[in-house]
């Protein structure tokens, strides 16, 4: 992974560091001093100086030799969220659709090719799957997943679905086979999101799981993030999902875009020194 930057201010040594964090995932929660090398590509002695500064700054944690991220982490992915005034502004949203509807929402964006999910409200009940802030999915199996690759351009979509799932999801977790994920299908799939403007996925992801996700939008009238209903499938049928809980979601969703298209708007500067 390194030797990647070619500008004169690119910092290959924030980069490793980076490529260490990076190559923990949901099948590689913990991970010897040897694997991290393997998978970063770096020297054995470069991954272990980089490990110990991260295990320094709290980041990462050392148990018997095996190495593993530490929920401090987290701050790295929810400062970008913060910074975006996200959160703050979906919060009430989200916590009133959950009240109406009585089943959990979520908000995710893009990460290479899976969703990231970056604010949620749940509620107690049993799913096939853990769900929590930082979980990643593959995109293409989920309701939030298909609204956002519906917004990117043919060749931004290409790009995206190049790009290996780090997820750690694979069959038999996911209903769908790889043989079911055409392109062509994906495609004609997501044309269909584009036309109604919103999604669902029904038991895809894994058993029991069904949702329904729509866009949330910024300022400019981008799509920024997906917002979703999540329900159980023996509980709730794709009817009462699509009829009951899709107007409650749509309305929160453009909530949400309209108040954070006005937060966007709002007078700001920065005093010189």
């Amino acid at each position: 992974m390194a030797g990647r930057g070619s500008g004169p201010d690119f910092v290959e040594s924030l980069a490793r560091g980076l490529d260490v964090l990076g190559c923990f995932d949901a099948s590689h929660r913990e991970m010897s001093l040897a694997e991290v090398a393997s998978s970063t590509g770096l020297a054995r002695p470069t991954a272990r100086r980089l490990l110990l500064t991260l295990q320094e700054l709290g980041y990462v944690r050392s148990v018997d030799g095996a190495f593993s991220l530490t929920p401090r982490c987290l701050t790295l992915g929810t400062a970008y969220v913060a910074s975006l005034g996200l959160w703050e502004i979906a919060r009430p949203h989200l916590e009133a659709l959950v009240r109406r509807t009585g089943e959990s929402s979520s908000m995710a964006q893009l990460q290479g090719s899976d969703i990231i999910y970056v604010a949620r409200v749940s509620v107690p009940k049993i799913i096939a799957l853990r769900v929590e802030i930082g979980t990643l999915f593959p995109a293409p199996v989920t309701s939030q997943g298909k609204v956002l690759l519906a917004s990117l351009s043919p060749s931004e979509l290409d790009e995206v679905l190049e790009i290996p799932s780090r997820s750690g999801l694979t069959p038999p977790h996911s209903l769908v086979e790889p043989e079911e994920m055409s392109r062509k299908s994906l495609d004609a799939e997501l044309a269909q999101v584009r036309a109604r403007g919103w999604a669902l996925a029904d038991e895809e992801l894994a058993p029991g799981v069904r949702s329904v996700s729509v866009p949330v939008r910024d300022g400019a009238g981008s799509v920024r993030a997906a917002m979703n209903v999540t329900v159980h499938a023996a509980e709730t049928t794709t009817g009462t999902l699509l009829d009951q809980h899709l107007p409650h979601l749509l309305r929160a969703a453009g909530e949400v875009s309209s108040d954070w298209a006005l937060w966007q708007s709002r007078p700001h500067a920065e005093a010189r020194a």
